[in-house]
């Protein structure tokens, strides 16, 4: 309908909602380290540690800008009529 990019706001709602799933699981991550033995422990505390790291670059990927992308609306007939322009010797309105 539009050419206009999402609002900025709407963008860091999806990318804070993106970081705090991806901590949730985090923490389950951690919870299941101490239920779990054997490797699979090893792979959840694997996921544990380097979750942050992979949260924090999803949440401050943001989306690309497109300059120029957006068109004005420009009214197609003036709304004030233009006046003439004074010449030399015209009394003043």
């Amino acid at each position: 309908m539009t050419t206009a990019p999402r609002a900025r706001t709407l963008d860091i709602e999806e990318r804070q909602r993106r970081y705090l799933l991806t901590m949730g699981f985090r923490t389950v991550c951690f919870l299941l380290v101490v239920v779990l033995d054997g490797w699979l422990r090893w792979t959840v505390a694997g996921f544990a540690v380097f979750l942050p790291l992979i949260a924090v670059i999803l949440a401050n990927a943001v989306g690309p800008r497109v300059a120029g992308s957006v068109t004005p609306v420009l009214p197609q007939t003036p709304l004030i009529a233009p006046r003439a322009a004074l010449q030399p010797g015209d009394p003043r309105p």
